[in-house]
Order: C-alpha cells, then structure tokens, then sequence
C-alpha cells in the first residue's frame, strides 16, 4: 500500500514501482469507473451514488477491492493498493477479510511544500498535460497562454485537503505501524524512488531466505505457546519500567480506539473506558496526567478522522463558595486541554471541541462525548452532572475514561447516603468496552504477577507473566472469561485448577488484586 497527501507525488512513485517490480497497480477510483463501465454487480450498486453525486458506501467499496485482489493476475504478480484506505474503518474492514498489505510505504512531505506545489499547477486543456509554473513551466508562451488551474488548486482548498488527509493517515499508522515505512517524498523524483526501491528489495530478499514481514523467532520456556507477532494479542512487557516508552503508550492507546469504535460501531452509545496501567493509576506514585491527556487526544482523534464532531470534557469546580473545589487529580486539566497540541490542521475547534460536564455542555453540533475521569470529590457528587448529560445526549455516544464514581465521605466523615442507590445503579449502568489492569500481591506494586485484558468484542483474558532465561519477559494467556472474573476465579487460574470448579480453599494466589 502507498499513501500520500495531495501533490505528494504519489502518482509518480506508483508508475515507478509498477514498472520495475510488475505489480498490479489498483486505484479504488479508476476501479470504480471499471466496474460501472462493466455493468458489474458492484459497479451498479455504486452507479446509484454516483449518478446522484453522493459518495460510494465503504462495503461496496471494499467488496470491489476484495473482489479484485483475488483475481489471478493480482494473485500472480501482487498488488499496489493506491490511496486506499483512507480512514481506519476501511482499514479494519480490509483486515477481517485478512487482507494486509507486506508493506505501508506513506510519502512524508512539509505542508508548505504540498501547497506550493498544488497552488502552482496548470492544466493544458488541448493535450491534458500537467505542468507547474516553478518546477515544470511550459515549453513556449503559446502554451502559457491557454494553461488553466484547477478550480481546486487554491491555498484554501488545500489546506482543507490536507486537514483531511492528515487526520486520515494518523488512523492508518496505528494500525500498519509494524509494516510503515516512511519516505521523504520533499525531494528529486528518483531520489525518492531509489529510497522505495532499497524497501522493496530488502523485502523480497527476506522473502527469497523465506521470512515474512513481522516475523521473528522467539524462545520461550517449554510448555508456553506463543503466538507470532501478526496474531499476537498480548501484552507490553517492562511496564513496570517508568516512564513508559512511546510504543507502550501507543500499544494502549491503539487498543483502547479500536475497542471503543468497535462498540459505538455497533450502537452502544453508554461506553467505559478503564485502564491502569502504572502511567495511568491514581493510586501509584508514578501517574502522569501527561498520558492520561495524550490518551484523551488519541480517542478523539480516532473519531475526528471519520468526520465525527468530538467534545472532549472535564469537570470543573464543585460546590459553592470557600467549599467549592475539585479533585487533585484533575486540577489544571481543563487549561492543559486548551493549551495541549491538538494538530497541525486546526482540528480543535472544528472536529474536536473541549468542554464541561454537565447538560448545558451538549449542543447540536456534537455527535459525541468523551469525558476525562469524572470522579466525586469529599462531600460533591458528580453523577448528578454526568446523569443530566447523559440524558441530554440521548442516542449519542458518551464515553467515560477512567471513572472513579464511588461515593465519598464528607470531612466529618459522613457519607452521602440520599440517593446513594440510584446514583450508584446509574455508575454502573456503563457498559465496558475496554477494561485493563495488572495484578500484583496484596498491598504491593511490585513484581507484576498478570494482567486482566478486555477489548470489545473480545472477552476477559487473564495473562500469567513469565520470566525467561534471557532476561526477558513475556505474557502467558492462562484462560479467557466470558465476564470480568472473580478474585476467586484469578486465583484458580494462577494455582492451575478448573475456575468453574471451585472451593472455598485459599491459598497465595487469594491475595492477588488489581487496581479498580
């Protein structure tokens, strides 16, 4: 697969490839105007959008491009897939039909230089040959004279193009990341080819001593099965290690998208988000609310890049006067939210907005909601705020990130019993769609014994840890839950008995825990 903003040169770099290496050059554009031209199945599902000037829907898209990747000759020579896919929902899409290209090849061109580039175009209408007024400038004034611009060739348009495309391979990155090579395309035409041309061939001889991409050999204590990298869904290892590198921010932040997608895709619009990892726990001297944020922005932008209009909100100040007040955690999140990078292209404040709690913070313009650890403070509640704002989104998503909605005592130390019942129902009305914690011995945070891991759509699986002779680790998968199990469960699992066969016996597994 290729990507490229507009004007990056794609073009080019396709015609090279196919060239040298024989591929079959696939663009789902020009594989539309085929299947419609053909009177296809598909390409008469597709007129109907076309002919009224609508875009074509994914699956019809995506069944055209299945269908032609497993013709003979896209099986006989392999594919180029150009431009495609655009958004992550494409791409996810590709991958449940186990489509997934041996590499991700994305043209990384400045901003300025695109536009520049874009700005200068012209078009001969007479031959259709394009040229540029600073880097390829017509042969004769005769020529000058009748070149015309594209009337979207203009700074603004695209910028707004360039928005659009940037929001869209950041999507795609995540999810090709073990397969992406990035290539300066801000540079002569063969310079960036010959820098392709060394990716390719350095695959094909992996391919020639029988490696595939992402492959590697490991060795694990005998007994331990693991699964190669393309199926592995396990967990990070050295967690324990702060601060966390940026592959294991990314690995969680990752996960926790496409869990979430995953279920408002299929219409859940009451979501929790609960993750504590040692970066991400309250409870551990070691939190960040740099990762909290950046993890804030990651789910926003996952839905930004499909068009979705996100408010991303945390509470202020509670209860009035010299009691007004907000938990520790949260001070200055507001601000840091504002201030924090949000993107080159103008995304907040167009597709991302940030806000409050409460039911004056949903406005017709929001198709969703993500809320950063909305927690009770000593003596104020929350959920009365966060009711009120689940009720005035109605059928729109709101996800909670990190919720800590359990009652709290007041200083007298006297909690809030009034209503106690109803608000609790209502805190655990949300439904999980993506839940990860480790498991350490009672009272202690150190050494790390498992991990319980959910991702919607998948169940509850619990990981045993395990050392190897190496000095390394790695994540055993003891079992998998159809529901978040029990301490006792955990601790059956960890001894080797049947969870579904238990008794009231204990043992040094009793005592394991989790941070909730």
């Amino acid at each position: 697969m290729i990507s490229g903003a507009p004007a990056s040169g794609k073009g080019t770099q396709c015609a090279y490839i196919v060239e040298k290496y024989g591929l079959l050059h696939i663009s789902t554009g020009d594989l539309l105007r085929a299947e419609v031209a053909a009177g296809t199945e598909n390409g008469l599902k597709a007129k109907k959008y076309m002919t009224k000037g609508q875009l074509v829907p994914d699956d019809i898209v995506i069944q055209m491009v299945k269908d032609r990747l497993e013709e003979a000759d896209s099986q006989g020579k392999g594919w180029l897939l150009d431009g495609f896919p655009r958004s992550s929902s494409q791409a996810d899409a590709l991958k449940a039909l186990g489509i997934k290209p041996d590499v991700f090849i994305v043209l990384d061109v400045p901003e300025e230089v695109l536009i520049e580039r874009v700005v200068g175009r012209r078009l001969d209408p007479l031959t259709g040959k394009i040229y540029h007024l600073k880097y390829a400038p017509p042969e004769s004034e005769d020529i000058a004279s009748r070149l015309t611009q594209r009337i979207d060739d203009t700074e603004d348009k695209a910028k707004v193009r360039l928005q659009s495309y940037a929001m869209n391979v950041g999507a795609l990155s995540s999810i090709y990341a073990d397969v992406m090579q990035k290539v300066d395309g801000n540079r002569p035409k063969l310079l960036v080819f010959e820098e392709i041309d060394r990716v390719l061939t350095d695959l094909q001889d992996k391919y020639e001593r029988g490696l595939t991409a992402g492959e590697e050999k490991i060795e694990v204590p005998s007994g331990v099965i693991y699964e190669n990298k393309d199926n592995w869904r396990g967990i990070p290892t050295r967690l324990n290690s702060i601060p966390h590198s940026r592959e294991i921010r990314e690995y969680f932040y990752d996960d926790v998208c496409r869990a979430t997608k995953n279920a408002v895709e299929d219409g859940i619009h009451k979501l929790k988000v609960q993750i504590t990892i040692p970066e991400l726990n309250p409870e551990m001297d070691v939190y960040r609310i740099g990762t909290l944020l950046e993890l804030m922005r990651e789910l926003a932008f996952s839905f930004a890049r499909d068009g979705k209009r996100v408010k991303v909100c945390v509470q202020g100040s509670m209860g009035a006067g010299i009691f007004a007040g907000m938990p520790l955690q949260l001070a200055g999140t507001r601000r840091m939210l504002e201030v924090m990078d949000w993107g080159e292209y103008e995304s907040k404040g167009t597709f991302i907005n940030i806000g409050s709690i409460g039911a004056n913070e949903v406005t017709d313009n929001d198709d969703m909601f993500i809320l950063m650890a909305p927690q009770n403070a000593v003596g104020n509640c929350i959920i009365d705020d966060l009711q009120a704002m689940v009720i005035a989104a109605g059928d729109r998503p709101v996800i909670i990130v990190n919720p800590r909605l359990k009652d709290l005592p007041s200083a007298a130390g006297v909690m809030q019993i009034r209503g106690r019942e109803k608000r609790m129902e209502f805190a655990g009305s949300f439904f999980v769609c993506y839940n990860f914690r480790l498991l350490y011995l009672s009272g202690t945070q150190y050494p790390i014994l498992g991990a319980l891991r959910m991702a919607y759509p998948s169940q509850y699986e619990l990981y045993k840890r395990v050392d190897l002779d190496s000095g390394k680790e790695r994540y055993a998968l003891l079992g998998t839950f159809t529901e978040e199990p029990t301490t006792e469960e955990i601790t059956a699992a960890f001894d080797g008995r049947d969870p579904k066969k238990l008794s009231n016996t204990g043992g040094l597994w009793k005592i394991l825990f989790g941070s909730i």
